[in-house]
């Protein structure tokens, strides 16, 4: 099987603009959650979210590429050319149809929906490239424009689990010997009124804090963001000298085929153990899961019977946390964002802390640790567990020094 390493990341979320400050974050265990910042909110219960902290579109990218996307597609064009940076590879080694570009997205141009629904109640001039500015499809779209790529462009979404698919099935492409190297990851960008407003009629979001796996968990904040990965195979990293960060070594999806949000048991317990069959690991393999652990009662419940299924035993001492106290629920992409974390912490062998923490759920029984811990970290699960049913799960294992 071809082997497919992780050659650079790049991020936007709450902790800031680039990977080294997400995984700072996460690693210290400081949350970017902060009071909502937002135009026609006045409304709204809830008063905390995950948003990106002094984004400026105009100032990170051309004029003339930031009139033309949504916000969401503005953080992935920031995190990908990070991503790039850190892989060594320019638009010319990306030029042709050997690359691809998959990226997941929950909802698409949220941003524009909101503004332009308003703006059209009130009579105002609407943006005339509304449509392929909102359009989910958007943001594989403008990568691929900007950076030559011609090869496979196309965008994944499934809810929370988008990200998480979007990753999978680049890395399926490249064992597939379709392309040599993909930029993939998630985007997005859904931190509006009226998104806010539907989150707080789901009853799903905390008033003061998220706190997975607490017995006092009351929700989960919203966040926004873009993850970035470049993954390449063996032989194109080996073909110009580079080195992976770590190896995509597993990737698991399943659907429960049940209830579109009510989470089920045996569709999680699948997508874990399919992505370590798929990088061939037993679950004595895995050192640390990083969890999608959202702080609902349902969700949290779920996940962790799922890893007390798969791991057995060893769930009361594998190390588990969630990264989104620290930047919010990304949505479509928090699969890439906390593969990025996951990534981190293989490199610096420390697990990051489970932070919030109040009251362990002794219905969940997981070993949450309260501050960062040095670990012999060698292989990484990441999951995600959307709405409707769709999961997947990520295992990434580390590179030879």
């Amino acid at each position: 099987m071809i082997r497919v390493g992780i050659s650079g990341v790049g991020a936007v979320s709450a902790a800031g603009l680039g990977a080294d400050c997400l995984w700072r974050a996460a690693r210290d265990g400081v949350s970017g959650i902060s009071e909502l910042s937002l135009p026609r909110g006045e409304g709204l219960h809830v008063r905390l979210a995950g948003q990106v902290p002094d984004f400026e579109a105009a100032a990170d990218l051309p004029a003339a590429v930031a009139r033309r996307c949504d916000r969401f597609t503005q953080f992935a064009h920031v995190a990908v050319a990070e991503a790039l940076r850190q892989a060594g590879l320019a638009d010319a080694q990306l030029d042709g149809p050997r690359t691809a570009v998959v990226v997941g997205t929950s909802i698409g141009g949220t941003q524009t929906i909101d503004d332009g629904t308003y703006d059209f109640y009130r009579g105002h001039r609407l943006n005339p490239l509304a449509i392929p500015t909102l359009i989910p499809s958007a943001v594989a779209s403008h990568l691929s424009i900007t950076h030559g790529v011609t090869g496979p462009c196309f965008v994944v979404s499934s809810a929370c689990s988008s990200a998480g698919q979007a990753i999978g099935t680049a890395l399926q492409l490249i064992r597939a010997g379709l392309v040599d190297r993909v930029i993939a990851g998630g985007a997005e960008a859904c931190i509006t009124p009226v998104t806010v407003k539907m989150w707080e009629m789901l009853r799903v979001l905390s008033p003061d804090r998220s706190r997975p796996f607490c017995s006092d968990r009351n929700g989960m904040t919203l966040g926004e963001g873009a993850g970035a990965l470049i993954l390449e195979s063996e032989a194109a990293l080996a073909a110009r000298g580079a080195t992976p960060l770590a190896w995509l070594a597993g990737y698991g999806t399943s659907s429960d085929a049940r209830d579109i949000v009510q989470p089920d048991l045996d569709g999680a317990v699948a997508a874990i153990e399919a992505a370590l069959a798929d990088a061939g690991l037993s679950p004595a393999g895995i050192d640390y899961i990083n969890a999608h652990g959202t702080g609902t009662v349902l969700n949290d419940a779920n996940e962790a019977a799922a890893i007390h299924r798969v791991f057995g035993a060893r769930a009361a001492e594998l190390p588990v946390s969630s990264t989104k106290p620290v930047i919010g629920h990304t949505f479509g992409a928090s699969g890439a964002l906390e593969l990025i974390v996951a990534i981190g912490a293989l490199r610096e062998k420390v697990v990051p802390p489970q932070i919030n923490i109040t009251t362990p759920d002794p219905k969940c029984a997981l070993f949450l640790p309260p501050v960062a811990a040095e670990r012999p970290l060698a292989a990484v699960l990441s999951n995600s567990f959307a709405f409707g049913g769709i999961n997947a799960c990520l295992v990434v294992t580390a590179a030879a020094p």
